[in-house]
């Protein structure tokens, strides 16, 4: 009969870097529109720099956003916009924010920020 093996513990201080990452475009804050930006890049403000990344749907399987969170990874400070609900009509699907979704972005320290 095999035996189970349980491990407890705590994972501290994990560091990661991403290396296949694509260049982010720099825009200013005064002239950043969310409809109008790139999906990912870097809002320039007077002292600071903040990475952006937003989604176009809240389903995480439908629209592939961990790809522009992944760009935006190596930044010091990471912000992602996430649409709260898309409603894609009578005969479609009505896509909501979960709370696993907001719950991965803090494990990733990730700021998150919800349009309607």
């Amino acid at each position: 009969m095999s035996e189970v093996l349980n491990l407890t513990g705590f994972i501290r201080d994990v560091k990661y870097t991403a290396c296949l990452t694509e260049s982010l475009d720099r825009v200013c804050l005064e002239q950043f529109d969310v409809n109008e930006s790139r999906a990912y890049g870097i809002i320039e403000a007077q002292n600071t720099e903040v990475a952006y990344s937003k989604w176009v749907s809240p389903k995480r399987t439908r629209s592939y956003p961990f790809a522009r969170i992944y760009n935006t990874y190596n930044a010091s400070k990471i912000l992602t916009i996430i649409p709260i609900i898309k409603d894609e009509g009578r005969d479609g699907d009505l896509d909501k924010l979960q709370y696993s979704t907001v719950s991965w972005m803090n494990l990733l320290n990730i700021y998150s920020s919800w349009i309607l």
